[in-house]
């Protein structure tokens, strides 16, 4: 079968031992090799108050990073609409655009990305108004509100520029058709949700309405990669990130450990019950395993992109898996 386009998503991980200024230099270094491998498009995330994450502001690594590249496709996976002013997301992006014609994407979620909390410092709705977030957006764009709306009257500034193509993220399936209705991009986060995708991109499809930037449904799955060289390397390397999750489940954020951390740590059953039920939705290995398993849930889902997020202690290793991968999946 012939492979759909290879993607990236990047979450500006920290490590133990480095920086959060360091970690957000690495950025870069994947984002080059993205750009040199032919990788389609690179997306950051939107995550809040999490040591272990460095993405907070996208649109700033999103500057950066084009200005940094000459080919790659960059963009947000995704601004928590909960956490802004649609009309601001809409000037941001339209900016960017103009800035960098063509090479940038705007995903959009309807999750806060954060702690309680730390939604309410940003004085997140933490999705219980998103439709109406997305609508308001959308209706910015597209002069979409009535003329007797009270925002009807807004001048869009940048005017004369558009925003880019529009990605509704999913990991439930319940934004699959309101994407297909607006005749926009979506996204399923495989990578932390149990829940199939294939479901969701039926419906994605079944509802989809073709607009200007997306005359065709367009799905992307996204999922979780650790590659090395071989299966057990690959294996250790995992360690790191089972760490991570029991930590955010435990409340208790720190950088990403090393494996040996993970190997020293005193897990108790229950803990380990709970990472292996996380660690199932990560697909780990040699370039041979890993591509393996990703073809099977191509097939399955009918998926048009994969985006591959990765996370490891090393960064040099982490740069390692993509290469692996890459070669692996071209051939």
């Amino acid at each position: 079968m012939t492979r759909p386009p290879l993607s990236i998503q990047d979450l500006a991980p920290i490590s133990q031992g480095y920086s959060t200024t360091q970690a957000l230099a690495k950025t870069l270094d994947l984002a080059r090799l993205g750009d040199d491998m032919g990788f389609a498009r690179l997306w950051y995330a939107e995550h809040h108050g999490m040591a272990s994450i460095a993405s907070s502001a996208p649109e700033i690594l999103i500057a950066n990073t084009v200005a940094h590249t000459s080919r790659i496709n960059v963009g947000a996976g995704g601004v928590m609409l909960p956490n802004h002013v649609p009309l601001r997301v809409v000037e941001t992006y339209r900016t960017l655009n103009g800035l960098y014609p063509g090479r940038i994407d705007l995903g959009i979620g309807r999750a806060g990305g954060s702690d309680g909390l730390t939604l309410r410092a940003l004085r997140s709705t933490n999705g219980e108004d998103f439709p109406h977030e997305l609508a308001e957006l959308l209706a910015f764009e597209n002069d979409g509100f009535p003329a007797d709306h009270p925002l009807a009257r807004v001048k869009v500034v940048p005017s004369e520029i558009v925003l880019p193509p529009i990605w509704l993220l999913g990991s439930s399936g319940a934004s699959a058709q309101m994407a297909g209705q607006y005749g926009i991009g979506y996204a399923f986060a495989s990578h932390f949700s149990p829940t199939p995708a294939g479901p969701a991109f039926d419906a994605y499809r079944r509802s989809f309405r073709p607009s200007g930037h997306f005359p065709d449904p367009h799905a992307i799955l996204c999922v979780a990669v650790i590659c090395a060289p071989t299966d057990e390397e690959a294996k250790h390397l995992s360690k790191s990130m089972e760490l991570t999750w029991l930590r955010l489940r435990s409340n208790d954020p720190q950088k990403i450990a090393p494996p040996e951390d993970a190997d020293a740590y005193p897990w108790t059953p229950q803990e380990r019950a709970f990472v292996e039920s996380q660690s199932n939705l990560w697909i780990v290995g040699s370039p041979e395993t890993v591509v393996a398993q990703i073809d099977e849930k191509v097939r399955e889902t009918g998926a048009d992109e994969v985006m591959v997020s990765t996370t490891m202690h090393d960064y040099d290793k982490r740069l390692e898996s993509y290469r692996l991968l890459k070669s692996a999946w071209d051939q």
